[in-house]
């Protein structure tokens, strides 16, 4: 072998970013154990990034709008892409919001517009639409053709989850020394024709969950760290991606200080300048030149343009933006049932707590919220035997874009590249609304588990996910002219 090729994709492509912080006491409450209602402060600003990608010629285009918060339900949701479309001109359909799903920016659900806080909620919304409206438009202006670059590393930031209490005999969801955790970092450094890095993506599969029940402030997490460090290294715009993410999270996590989440940061942060220090200049890959007679004979290598016809086959874009039907859940209680179990741990926390069991009254309060949420996703399962998992399969050169929506275990994203070991795969979970809730692997259906407890589709789901994708990608591959469907 003569020469190294990095894989690199060819388009037109924009950033643009903006802060969406919310007021600092806005309705907040985002776990079962916590004792507040609204932040108290801010931590870290959170952002909003509109990425625009579109090949080198053409109308089409698809916009990745990346936002701070965990999720959003479907009619906030559609309300809010309605309005992002109106307000920028662009096609909802043409648009993914996908979340950093950071657990400390605060619970955006009209369900809670009447609790502390949750006046604040629909303005911020609102204002959320107008900023996002506007900065899809600032990336429209700004669309040249770019150099995407594929770098990999490893950091170990991100743990297995899923720990067996001997105690209580359960799983519950916490660090698993035993576990295996898919390490990987998949940086993406978009380069302009002058050489100049304008923008730098990390993918990377980890639950923003360091900041817990003690925190009271809104903060991004750990992307927030991790993003100011590499912009600092960079000078180009830092976007965070979410992988499947399922049953990993910080190894230190659960806690209420935030310089813990800061250190995250900078740890994933510094693996993914190690990935992207590694990059050849676009648009070259690396040949050997040769032998040098010096103390011993040297083999020397450099960096050489790459040819045309290795630039257009980078080009080559193909998406498809489809859902794919998956089986709910034979079990899945009634909207009945929950509100019941609801009011029965409602009515317990009033109770308990007028006895001055406190500690017995706040695992009540945890059990209600936990109803309050499983009844909210409920209320967003469309009619019928099957969820539509909302799926954006994009390709640009040799390098394949995911867009799913769901929380997936790290079998999707680990399978996919099994599956293709020379092909660089994104993988960009938490999209669209939260109705479709986790996909865990169908053998730790029925364990108890809480992915697979509040799960809305049925064992087997993850793994026709991976199947139908994964055939997709071998279709593309063995047809190089198909074209987008």
């Amino acid at each position: 072998m003569t020469t190294h090729s990095t894989p690199q994709s060819r388009c037109r492509f924009a950033i643009a970013t903006s802060d969406i912080t919310p007021p600092k006491d806005i309705y907040h409450r985002m776990w079962g154990a916590a004792k507040h209602e609204r932040a108290t402060g801010i931590h870290r600003p959170l952002r909003a990034s509109a990425a625009i990608f579109a090949p080198l010629s053409g109308e089409q285009k698809q916009i990745v709008l990346a936002l701070d918060h965990c999720v959003l339900g479907r009619e906030e949701l559609q309300t809010f892409l309605k309005r992002v479309s109106t307000a920028s001109g662009v096609a909802a359909s043409e648009m993914v919001v996908v979340f950093s799903h950071t657990h400390a920016a605060g619970l955006m659900s009209m369900e809670r517009a009447e609790l502390p806080g949750g006046d604040l909620i629909a303005p911020y919304l609102a204002q959320l639409a107008a900023v996002a409206a506007a900065i899809i438009n600032e990336a429209l202006g700004r669309l040249i053709p770019v150099t995407l670059t594929y770098g990999f590393g490893r950091c170990n930031l991100a743990a297995h989850r899923d720990f067996w209490d001997e105690k209580i005999q359960q799983v519950v969801v916490g660090y698993n020394p035993t576990g295996e955790a898919d390490d990987t970092v998949l940086v993406i450094r978009a380069t302009a024709d002058d050489g100049k890095p304008i923008a730098v993506i990390v993918n990377y599969a980890c639950h923003p969950t360091t900041l817990a029940w003690d925190n009271t402030l809104i903060s991004p997490d750990f992307p927030g760290a991790m993003r100011e460090t590499i912009e600092s290294v960079t000078q180009a715009p830092c976007l965070f991606l979410q992988g499947a993410s399922g049953e990993l999270g910080p190894r230190e996590g659960f806690v209420g200080d935030c310089s813990v989440a800061d250190r995250n940061g900078r740890q994933l942060a510094h693996a993914a300048l190690s990935a992207f220090e590694s990059m050849p200049p676009a648009g070259t890959h690396f040949e050997y030149t040769g032998a040098v007679v010096s103390g011993a004979t040297i083999g020397t290598w450099r960096h050489t343009p790459l040819s045309e016809s290795e630039i257009d086959s980078n080009a080559h874009w193909q998406i498809r933006r489809y859902t794919i039907p998956l089986p709910i859940k034979s079990d899945t209680p009634t909207q009945n049932q929950v509100q019941a179990d609801l009011k029965h741990w409602q009515d317990e926390e009033v109770r308990l707590t007028s006895q001055g069991l406190i500690e017995e009254s706040q695992n009540a309060r945890a059990m209600a919220e936990r109803k309050r949420r499983m009844l909210h996703r409920l209320k967003q399962i469309p009619p019928g035997d099957n969820y539509p998992i909302e799926t954006v399969l994009m390709r640009i050169g040799p390098a394949f874009w995911v867009v799913v929506q769901g929380e997936y275990y790290q079998t999707f994203q680990t399978s996919l590249r099994k599956r293709f070991p020379a092909t660089p795969i994104v993988v960009s979970t938490i999209a669209s609304d939260w109705g479709a809730s986790y996909l865990p692997p169908a053998e730790i259906y029925g364990r108890g588990i809480y992915q697979e407890s509040i799960a809305i589709v049925a064992a087997g789901g993850l793994e026709r996910m991976i199947q139908e994708i994964g055939d997709e990608i071998n279709l593309w591959q063995n047809l190089r002219t198909a074209q987008p469907r």
